[in-house]
C-alpha cells in the first residue's frame, strides 16, 4: 500500500474534456447536433506518472543478488592426437538443473553409440547416462535410490546424469566430470 500511495503523491492529475457524442460518422450526425451552440463536454481525470520522480524510486526493491553459479569441465572419454583429454565448459545456476540437462543443452555428448540409440530420455531406466564425478562431488546432490540401483557394483564416483542435481541453490564452485567413463577392474 505504501509503494501505491508514493506513486499516486507523484502522479499529476489532468482534466481533459471528451466530446459526449461517441458517434464518428460525418453520415449519422442528427440535426440537433449541427447547431452552432455550445458543444456539451464530459470530464475525464488522467493520471501521468513520471517515472523519474524520486517518490517512485523508493518504493522499487533492491535488485536480487545474483544466484550462485557452478562452473562445469567435462573432460572426453578419448584422448586428442597430442595426448590430452579434449575438455568442455559450461556453468550453470546452483541447483536448478540435472547435470543431464545441462549437457545436452550444451550440445555435450553425453552418451556412447549405444546410449545414443536406446536411452530413456532422462527418465532414469536405462543406466547409459553414467558420468564420473573426478571433482565437486559435494556440490551435487546425494545419489538416488535409482542411482543405487543401477550403480551397486560402480564406484562411489560413477553418477547418473538424469539423476544428478548441480548444486543446491546455495552453493557455488567447480565440477569436473569425466564423460564416458571407463570401468576399472
Amino acid at each position: 500500500m505504501a509503494a501505491t500511495s508514493s506513486a499516486l503523491a507523484a502522479a499529476a492529475l489532468v482534466s481533459v474534456p471528451f466530446p459526449a457524442s461517441t458517434s464518428t460518422s460525418s453520415s449519422r450526425v442528427s440535426a440537433a447536433s449541427r447547431h452552432r451552440g455550445p458543444r456539451l463536454f464530459r470530464a475525464a481525470t488522467v493520471i501521468r506518472c513520471s517515472s523519474a520522480s524520486p517518490n517512485l524510486s523508493q518504493g522499487t526493491p533492491a535488485p536480487a543478488p545474483p544466484k550462485p553459479q557452478i562452473e562445469l569441465e567435462f573432460v572426453g572419454p578419448k584422448p586428442g592426437e597430442d595426448g590430452s583429454y579434449p575438455v568442455d565448459r559450461a556453468e550453470a545456476t546452483s541447483g536448478e538443473k540435472l547435470l543431464r540437462d545441462i549437457m545436452n543443452e550444451n550440445k555435450i555428448e553425453l552418451y556412447a553409440a549405444y546410449g545414443k540409440v536406446m536411452n530413456c530420455g532422462g527418465g532414469g531406466s536405462c543406466g547409459t547416462c553414467i558420468v564420473e564425478i573426478l571433482d565437486g562431488k559435494e556440490l551435487l546432490n546425494e545419489r538416488t535410490n535409482t542411482e543405487n540401483r543401477y550403480l551397486k557394483k560402480k564406484p562411489e564416483s560413477w553418477r547418473l546424469a538424469c539423476q544428478t542435481i548441480v548444486g543446491n541453490k546455495e552453493n557455488s564452485g567447480k565440477v569436473v566430470v569425466q564423460r564416458l567413463p571407463q570401468w576399472k577392474k
